[in-house]
């Protein structure tokens, strides 16, 4: 078939493949090879990828014919992997193969495009295709002015995307090699070629045979693709001027910093650091192991880059050694009478725990220094442990910190993170030497009874090195990598029972036990510190709200009975707020709080007033809780009389149920010391109950008040006396010593319980209790249960 008369076939210049000439006969069945990503143009030069398989074979049918031509069309992307003649484009680019190249699976070809056509026939319908085509005409079907003006309009087009992307530069030079840039055919397709249009329109050019249609087509495009670049050239100008920018501050900030260091204005980062470390160890005895550690990492800091990783972790780890007040100690004031007013201050009574910190003062006092030393405060709470603390640390003029162990799972809170771990930092210990800014702090470590323990390892037995005297003046920190001494450090713990705490750090402390306070004690606290603090608080002045005596004995009896002055506080604060709001509405001027005023603020008494209980088989006992002490009434009655047995409720624990099987094995095997029918437990169901069955109870202290329970019952008599007990039972009838006697002391009298009855092996812990305590109570010691017995029943 002859080529047309508008034939887009150029002669090409030199070294270019021969071009087809109009007398060259194109043929009528081609290769045809599908492009997946866009379709090709007539006046394309450029390479060509497709797949081995399956097109390898018709490429090199192509390669070894005399025409080296092949059919490049569109194909549709669909869901297979090798398209099908339904996916196929039927208008395509006849192209010549100039070069093929193997790779892998993959060939890869030049190819030059010659012209349109269009498919007439599918002669093989499975890779590799093969079609007959056909070569249309593209008829011009304007006047030469209307070409020249679309001509003009797509070249000025090209020129400015090719001033704003010199990436088009390479395909102009070879369009021009191979065409005449004045032949308006080859132009549009090349226009419309060069743009980033999508597939779809790219084919659509192709299809259209009509030279004038296919010019306004392609110029469409190619408007689009300069929009689109002069979008993309202007934010690129607008980078580049903050680049710009951003380089020409940094130079000139580089310049200055270089002027400023020649005039000795100024210091780049690493020597003013260096400079700052350097200044805070000025006043400071640095040991020479220490001293030695931070002149290694000033010389590693002054190599390293300040925008590195490494300079960072260098600059962190000189900031704590160099914060670490080492050798900086402040005077102790080593005078006993101003420790004693302090302590009187701020605690009223506690006589007994103000004298042992007295003596332990005292013994620092006289050696001249006190270190070395751990106090381990044990009570209930709201008893004032923590202000302890504060006073000491006040009297002796020393810093004080202080920080919770509750909870604390991490042994890295207390030894520090190693420095290879992101975030390290050291432990709690060194942590507060730096905020104190000296050696010999007073450090509370609060809540020592609740630390927990995890995969992270045990706080406790972290401890152990920190309390003890004879390790702590070498304690180790995993951050700093260095000894710390840490035996000048006062350490006051805090806990609310010794339970719980591991015995080999309860070994390394020496316990000060704080009971609850009595009622008396109470109101001294309340008139002389708690009500002045909530007024203070309030800002309210106290000549505006006044409490009587009467009204804080009444909070204190009705609604804040525990051994601690917490709840106490709790209730003031509600009547100072309540009391507040009157003043603010100005009902009243000035207000006085009496026992009706109490009543009406805080509602009716959570404590009623109770005598001891009293009865046959009511026996009043004495209980210690981490809360301090309290009575508990043991009740004993007869179920039935059918058959014999024993039956006990109150939610009591496994030991304190032992205690009541103790009780009545020993009253049923002593019948007859006792008193008793011999008979009465034959055919007697027993049922022993401790109230307030909702509190779980335990503990070997119960046994002597059980079997007198169990003893009033069988004689049927009552106990007159108005007396409580404690004390451990066994088989025998020994009468055991048993903890927490002071506790249990105040419970009575808290009570208003006259007599208690005690071991004879804790008559040491009650003579070293404070007289105001022994104060109208009457205090009976018992070896074996027959000196319990003839008390209460003779």
């Amino acid at each position: 078939m002859n080529q047309p008369e508008n034939s887009t076939e150029f002669i090409p210049k030199d070294k270019a493949s021969p071009p087809a000439r109009p007398e060259d006969v194109l043929p009528e069945t081609l290769q045809l090879i599908p492009l997946a990503t866009r379709p090709y143009f007539p006046v394309l030069v450029q390479p060509v990828m497709v797949d081995q398989v399956p097109w390898g074979e018709g490429i090199k049918v192509v390669a070894d014919s005399a025409h080296k031509l092949v059919a490049l069309s569109y194909a549709v992307p669909g869901e297979n992997k090798i398209p099908g003649p339904e996916d196929i484009a039927s208008i395509g680019c006849v192209a010549r193969v100039l070069r093929v190249h193997h790779a892998e699976d993959k060939i890869q070809f030049i190819a030059k495009g010659l012209r349109r056509f269009r498919i007439t026939e599918w002669i093989r319908k499975t890779p590799p295709y093969i079609v007959r085509v056909e070569y249309p005409n593209e008829p011009a079907d304007a006047d030469d002015s209307q070409l020249r003006a679309y001509a003009m309009s797509l070249i000025s087009g090209i020129k400015e995307l090719m001033s704003l992307n010199p990436l088009y530069n390479e395909e102009l030079k070879e369009y021009l090699n191979h065409f005449n840039p004045n032949e308006p055919s080859p132009l549009t397709d090349f226009a419309a070629a060069i743009t980033s249009a999508s597939a779809v329109d790219l084919q659509e050019v192709l299809e259209t045979f009509p030279l004038l249609a296919r010019m306004e087509k392609a110029l469409l495009l190619l408007n689009k693709e300069l929009e689109v670049s002069r979008l993309q050239a202007k934010i690129t100008d607008q980078v580049q001027e903050e680049l710009s920018g951003q380089q020409r501050e940094f130079f000139l900030r580089q310049q200055l910093s270089v002027i400023q260091k020649e005039l000795g204005i100024t210091k780049d980062d690493r020597e003013s650091d260096s400079d700052t470390f350097a200044e805070r160890l000025v006043d400071k005895l640095v040991p020479e192991h220490v001293q030695h550690r931070i002149d290694d990492e000033m010389d590693k800091l002054q190599v390293l880059e300040p925008a590195s990783a490494e300079y960072g972790v260098t600059r962190n780890y000189l900031d704590w050694i160099t914060s670490v007040p080492w050798g900086v100690s402040s005077e102790d004031r080593l005078d006993l009478a101003h420790a004693r007013q302090i302590l009187d201050r701020d605690h009223e009574g506690l006589d007994d725990v103000k004298q042992r910190i007295i003596e332990f003062l005292a013994v620092g006092a006289y050696r001249g220094e006190i270190s070395g030393s751990i106090l381990l405060l044990v009570g209930p709470p709201g008893v004032g442990k923590t202000s302890i603390g504060k006073s000491v640390a006040e009297a002796l003029g020393r810093k004080f910190y202080r920080f919770s162990l509750g909870g604390m799972r991490d042994e890295a809170e207390i030894k520090g993170h190693r420095r290879t771990y992101v975030g390290a930092m050291p432990g709690k210990i060194v942590q507060s030497l730096k905020e104190v800014g000296v050696q010999n702090p007073v450090i509370m470590l609060d809540e020592i009874d609740k630390i927990g323990s995890a995969y992270q390892g045990d706080p406790a037995s972290a401890l152990l090195e920190v309390l003890d005297p004879e390790q702590n003046a070498e304690f180790l920190d995993h951050y700093l990598d260095l000894r710390v001494d840490l035996s000048k450090i006062l350490f006051v713990c805090t806990a609310n029972q010794l339970d719980t705490i591991p015995g080999p750090l309860l070994d390394r402390m020496e316990v000060i036990r704080l009971a609850g306070y009595l009622t008396s004690e109470k109101l001294g606290i309340a008139k002389k510190h708690l009500w002045k603090r909530q007024l203070k608080r309030a800002r309210v002045p106290l000549s505006k709200l006044r409490i009587s005596s009467a009204a804080l004995k009444m909070v204190i009896e009705g609604y804040a009975r525990e051994a601690g002055v917490r709840n106490l506080d709790k209730q003031l604060s509600r009547i100072v707020r309540s009391s507040v709001v009157h003043l603010l509405e100005k009902t009243k001027e000035k207000i006085f709080i009496g026992t009706k005023e109490v009543e009406e603020i805080l509602g009716a008494p959570v404590f009623r007033k109770q005598s001891p209980r009293k009865g046959v088989g009511v026996v009043n006992g004495l209980a210690w809780t981490s809360m301090g002490g309290t009575t508990l009434a043991v009740e004993a009655s007869v179920v039935h009389d059918s058959n014999r047995g024993f039956k006990q409720t109150g939610q009591l624990g496994s030991v304190m149920q032992e205690s009541a099987e103790i009780a009545y094995s020993y009253v049923a095997g002593n019948l007859k010391h006792l008193g008793i029918a011999e008979t009465f437990f034959d055919k007697a169901m027993i049922h022993l109950h401790v109230p307030e069955g909702a509190t779980p109870k335990d503990g070997p202290s119960a046994g002597v008040t059980m079997a007198s329970s169990l003893t009033s019952l069988a004689l049927g008599k009552p106990i007159t006396r108005n007396v409580a007990m404690t004390g451990e039972l066994t088989l025998t009838g020994k009468v055991l010593p048993v903890g927490g006697v002071k506790e249990k002391v105040i419970a009575a009298k808290r009570a208003g319980i006259a007599e208690v009855i005690l071991p004879i092996d804790n008559e040491r812990d009650y003579d070293e209790m404070p007289d105001y305590l022994k104060e109208n109570l009457e205090v009976h010691f018992a070896s074996d249960y027959q000196d319990v017995a003839k008390l209460l029943f003779s």
